[in-house]
């Protein structure tokens, strides 16, 4: 007998997405996360897991910023790459796409490391994995999740077309396969990251040029000030 995961998700991800909570990979990995849920703590908060999703409907994307892994320290995950709640001090790779913030658009350096602004606007916040155990990073990859983030990644390419994709770092830009380059954009660049940032990202200016592509087809740019 078919099994059928349905999780709390936008309905237009639902019907893109809806033969992958089917799948017997999903079937898998949701039994997975209960046993895990068990057994530690695991984040970001369930309710919080497909917040890039929910925060930004398929038919709205404009962008797309892939990360790899969720936040695992307390309080830090809450379902968008490189963001934390309002409170939690942003994370070095967060500080670091904060001053090329400013030096391409002139900026101030935002208070807070909250990207929910950004998620709103069309700019899908999408980390590989969804998510993770307390204090242990890597610990959710190869379970299911890069399949289905995998799928997301490509329904776009395939439903939509003038989306711009962020490929910061070598994991992110290994994504550039399932992506159609003839119907998107796709801007490249190091990762953030305090250890490769000085090799490539501090200068790409992408978010100007992300608004230069959007504004070239009539689509309203984002705003990036936070």
């Amino acid at each position: 007998m078919e099994q059928q995961v349905n999780p709390a998700i936008d309905h237009k991800w639902q019907e893109l997405l809806a033969d992958q909570f089917s799948a017997p990979y999903f079937v898998e990995l949701k039994r997975f996360l209960l046993e895990e849920k068990s057994k530690f703590i695991i984040y970001p908060a369930g309710k919080n897991i497909f917040n890039a999703f929910n925060l930004t409907p398929a038919d709205r994307v404009k962008a797309v910023l892939l990360g790899q892994d969720p936040y695992h320290g307390a309080g830090q995950a809450h379902g968008l790459c490189f963001s934390v709640p309002h409170g939690i001090k942003p994370p070095p790779s967060l500080v670091n796409i904060y001053k090329e913030l400013n030096d391409d658009l002139g900026f101030s350096l935002p208070q807070h490391g909250n990207l929910e602004k950004w998620a709103k606007q069309g700019v899908l916040l999408l980390n590989a994995t969804l998510t993770v155990r307390a204090g242990q990073a890597g610990s959710h990859q190869k379970r299911g999740w890069e399949t289905f983030t995998d799928a997301a990644i490509s329904s776009l390419s395939r439903n939509y077309s003038g989306i711009v994709f962020l490929l910061w770092g070598r994991y992110a830009k290994a994504k550039e396969s399932i992506i159609d380059s003839r119907k998107h954009y796709i801007l490249k660049a190091a990762h953030p990251s305090p250890f490769s940032a000085y090799n490539g990202f501090f200068g790409c200016r992408h978010f100007s040029r992300t608004n230069e592509l959007l504004s070239s087809q009539g689509k309203d740019p984002v705003d990036w000030a936070l």
